[in-house]
C-alpha cells in the first residue's frame, strides 16, 4: 500500500502501489504542463467513509511513496482515463483499470 502525501499536511492518502503508479503518471503529466487540477478520493468504509479533495498545483510539494520496490506494468488505457478525469470540471476521481492488450514500461 502506497501513499500520496501533499503539501505539509499530515493527511496521507493510502493508494494500492499500482493504482498509485497510474496516478503518478497521470498527475505529473498535468503538472508538467502547469496545469492546476481538482483530485477527489474516496476513503472507503473501512477506513470511516467520506472523501477527500486536494487542489494540484505545480508549486506545493507531492510525493509519491510506493511500498514495492518494483514498478508495475502501466496500463495506457487507464493512464488515458485518469487524465480524462483530470481535465473534466469534477476532475481527477478513481476510475477501475480497464483491460487492455498493449501496456508499456514505466
Amino acid at each position: 500500500m502506497g501513499k500520496l502525501i501533499y503539501n505539509s499536511s499530515n493527511r496521507e492518502l493510502e493508494i494500492e502501489d499500482r493504482t498509485l503508479a497510474h496516478l503518478r503518471v497521470a498527475i505529473l503529466n498535468k503538472l508538467r504542463r502547469s496545469e492546476s487540477f481538482a483530485m477527489t478520493w474516496e476513503h472507503g468504509l473501512e477506513n470511516g467513509s467520506g472523501r477527500t479533495t486536494l487542489w494540484l498545483h505545480e508549486s506545493i510539494p507531492l510525493q509519491f511513496v510506493f511500498s514495492g520496490n518494483r514498478p508495475p506494468v502501466l496500463n495506457r488505457l487507464w493512464i488515458e482515463l485518469l487524465l480524462l478525469q483530470a481535465n473534466s470540471t469534477a476532475g481527477l476521481q478513481y476510475v477501475p483499470e480497464p483491460e487492455e492488450t498493449a501496456e508499456f514500461e514505466d
